[in-house]
């Protein structure tokens, strides 16, 4: 039976340094060094969420971590989930399910009073009372747990709220490991800063740092590393190359922005609309890995009009959305482009949009009552208070296929995919994930000669998960990693 190790919190110096995907990788390291890990992160705040094979929803890296450490994902690896509804409101989901919205500023407040739990009337819930719990129980089933921060840990004007960084680490007994970017530069100074501005009790959890997205000749680096290692007093356990090779789902929308391709030739151009609300783009993954396909994000009308397909993604404001790409242009080049043959794809708000109309009587999203769809299926959507997540199956071209969905609103139709000649609309999320599927739509525009995508997106993760396994392993001290996490101090 192997020693149980201490949890580990991969925390970072800011928003997007790497912490989702090195916490995959030491899932999958772990795993596959004959432990049992779990993730967990107590507090996300994103629009890319999975559906638990409960039918309970959290959020999408998360779920990754699982599939890295090859166990099934639970509401307990991420027991709140905050999902933005514009720019100062978010859905909060707690185990899974959403009990309201909230206001950024009064959810941050330390004096505000937190929301009445829906199961236990005139009783406000404890957040933090809830994420230990969380913790507690993954802890019971999985060692060790593998610990995501959130942001920076060094917002000190939140620390009072904080649920998901330092807070959390103290009471998991963690072993904080702090990763830093040093792509976006100011690496030196983000990371001194980030471990002095701890108070001196959390400054001790704070075991090692680690230097994500290294670009260029790593003996360039040798000095800085002993330069860190002495003003910060902690090891530096690793400087990790950038890389374009590995392909891991991402749950932030800026990673997006690097995604912006212009047209190519021999290719299938697909067009994912960039929708300012866009959630679950983690959908367009499988795609953007084929060979055969050009795969990019715009907003703009003469790209939608030149691409051979056009895909409306899933949205956490429908009705905003819609209004907006009537506003910008794109719901008519979308219309345009239909209408000379081109193929739209609608995925959930998507297809809510392709539609004849949308309506929201009772304000879910918010003011707007009612909009006409672009008018390219025969569905009519109403939506509600009630939120459908679960995890799906469906036939295809005669093959068996998985999703899951997640959604807000109801449509007047029984069909998990509508078919009206070139445009498909579909409530399922990782539709696009499925070979069969893929190679329908990619059927009319590709040569007979071309190979069709046999591989299964499952086979193609596990391929990746490894590689990432692969590439941690080797600019990272591990057998260090180990010692840390197995010490009596």
């Amino acid at each position: 039976m192997k020693q149980a190790l201490h949890p580990i919190m991969f925390a970072g110096t800011g928003s997007d340094v790497g912490k989702s995907i090195v916490a995959a990788a030491f899932c999958r390291i772990f795993k596959q060094d004959g432990y049992k890990p779990a993730p967990f992160k107590a507090q996300n705040m994103a629009l890319n969420s999975y559906a638990t094979p409960e039918g309970l929803e959290i959020g999408r890296a998360q779920a990754v971590q699982a599939e890295a450490a090859c166990i099934p994902c639970h509401t307990d690896m991420n027991p709140l989930l905050l999902k933005p509804q514009s720019d100062h409101t978010s859905q909060v989901i707690l185990n899974g399910r959403p009990i309201g919205n909230k206001d950024a500023y009064d959810y941050w407040r330390p004096t505000q009073k937190s929301p009445i739990n829906p199961t236990k009337p005139n009783t406000p819930i404890d957040f933090q009372s809830e994420v230990h719990a969380a913790f507690d129980r993954l802890s019971s089933r999985y060692n060790p747990i593998v610990m995501e921060g959130a942001g920076s840990i060094a917002e000190i004007n939140l620390k009072d709220r904080d649920l998901v960084n330092m807070s959390m680490a103290r009471h998991a007994k963690a072993d904080v490991i702090l990763v830093g970017d040093i792509d976006r530069g100011g690496v030196f100074a983000s990371v001194y800063g980030s471990i002095m501005l701890q108070s001196p009790e959390d400054r001790k959890l704070i075991k090692g740092v680690i230097i994500n997205k290294f670009r260029g000749d790593m003996r360039l680096f040798d000095e800085g590393r002993k330069m860190l290692e002495d003003i910060c007093g902690v090891p530096v356990l690793g400087v990790i190359p950038y890389y374009k090779d590995i392909y891991i789902e991402e749950e932030d929308s800026v990673s997006l922005e690097k995604k912006r391709k212009q047209l190519a030739e021999g290719k299938v151009n697909i067009a994912v609309v960039l929708l300012r609300h866009i959630s679950n783009y983690t959908d367009f993954d499988t795609l953007e890995c084929d060979s055969r396909v050009n795969l990019f994000y715009t907003s703009n009308t003469q790209d939608i009009s030149q691409a051979d397909i056009i895909i409306l993604p899933g949205t956490k404001s429908t009705l905003d959305d819609l209004m907006e790409l009537r506003r910008n242009g794109c719901a008519q080049a979308i219309q345009r482009a239909h209408r000379e043959g081109k193929t739209v794809i609608g995925i959930c708000g998507g297809y809510q949009m392709l539609g004849q109309s949308i309506d929201d009587p009772e304000g879910i999203e918010g003011d707007i009552k009612h909009l006409p769809g672009l008018g390219l299926l025969p569905i009519h959507t109403t939506m509600r208070a009630d939120k459908t997540t679960k995890q799906v199956t469906f036939q295809f071209d005669g093959q068996t296929c998985q999703g899951y969905e997640i959604h807000q609103g109801v449509s007047d139709t029984d069909e998990a995919i509508l078919q009206s000649g070139h445009c498909i609309g579909t409530y399922i999320h990782g539709f696009l994930d499925n070979a069969p599927v893929i190679n329908h739509i990619l059927s009319k525009h590709v040569a007979q000669r071309s190979p069709l995508s046999t591989q299964s997106y499952a086979d193609f993760k596990e391929e990746q998960y490894n590689k990432l396994a692969a590439h941690v392993r080797q600019y990272v001290d591990i057998e260090r990693i180990y010692k840390i996490l197995s010490s009596n101090d």
